[in-house]
């Protein structure tokens, strides 16, 4: 730690968030434990199921593929270091490495919501234009859209960071269980006009222009329903269901911790504000693999063979 001028020099973060619960902290451990392997389980049963099986490479199952990869990716920078932080006596962070899982957080919810998007987008495409679905769904746009939802996200994260950087903090305290940019914009001491700014416009673009696709996709998939026959309606229950519910799901999350960031939370009891912090990067990675697999016949059948060796 380094005195500059007014302003500190911070090394590290201190995480106010953690109780101290003296023996309960293996009770916590060994949950957590159980939840990130559960995570990583299903995730890597179902991406394996879709690579090694040709009749799943289809665009739903391969977004799908890249949904799961990216709960992995969300688990893992947030699981580890959970575990390490329950166990240990001091919780801090060093600067840089909470700027890496802001990073690695922001990144895994921007590519969530662009792929729950992308498959909104190939629904409305199988169910309100079945007859051109092959020649829209090209291969080539598939990969295009997959490189696209998986690049992107990692540009504009790039941004609010480099904000964050060279703001001169007035103290080194998140009150958090894990590194978030809004709490360390609000620690700072100097301007943080560019950073609100840019907040406000990466909020308008990276989260109303998703939903307003995936808004659009389902009036139009509503309309064909309805104006549809019953086998239409059934196919657009069937595989509209799992999609819808991930969705609803995953926007509760991000606003339980919209809540937690924004506004003043302190007459909620702590565990409460804990887990409602922590719900999307836990609840999500969890529900969707048991969803889909549940739901989704196809994948079903062909997971029950690889467990049980059946052909």
């Amino acid at each position: 730690m380094e005195i500059t001028g007014n302003y500190t020099q911070f090394s590290y973060f201190i995480l106010s968030a953690y109780l101290d619960t003296g023996l309960l902290k293996y009770l916590y451990f060994m949950v957590v434990m159980v939840v990130f392997i559960l995570i990583c389980c299903t995730n890597v049963l179902l991406i394996v199921v879709i690579c090694v099986n040709r009749s799943l490479h289809e665009p739903l199952y391969l977004f799908l593929c890249s949904l799961f990869v990216n709960e992995l990716f969300g688990s893992t920078g947030l699981f580890p270091f959970l575990l390490v932080q329950i166990l240990s006596d001091i919780h801090t962070v060093s600067v840089l490495f909470c700027f890496i899982q802001v990073f690695w957080v922001y990144s895994y919810a921007t590519i969530e919501l662009l792929t729950l998007t992308i498959m909104a987008y190939d629904r409305y495409l199988a169910i309100c234009c079945p007859l051109q679905y092959n020649t829209q769904m090209t291969p080539n746009k598939i990969t295009m859209l997959i490189v696209m939802m998986w690049l992107l996200p990692f540009l504009v994260c790039l941004i609010p960071i480099s904000l964050s950087i060279p703001l001169k903090l007035c103290e080194n305290f998140i009150h958090e269980v894990y590194c978030n940019n809004y709490n360390i914009v609000k620690l700072a001491c100097s301007d943080t006009t560019a950073n609100n700014i840019y907040d406000l416009f990466g909020a308008t673009v990276v989260l109303f222009g998703p939903v307003a696709l995936i808004l659009f996709s389902y009036m139009k998939i509503l309309k064909v329903c309805f104006s549809g026959s019953k086998q239409t309606r059934q196919k657009a229950v069937s595989t509209c269901t799992p999609h819808l519910a991930s969705l609803l799901n995953f926007c509760f999350g991000c606003f339980f911790e919209t809540l937690q960031i924004r506004f003043d939370m302190t007459h909620v009891p702590i565990i409460l504000r804990i887990f409602l912090s922590l719900y999307f990067l836990t609840c999500q990675p969890l529900f969707n693999p048991v969803l889909y697999g549940l739901n989704m016949t196809k994948i079903r059948i062909l997971c029950k063979s690889m467990l049980f060796h059946k052909t």
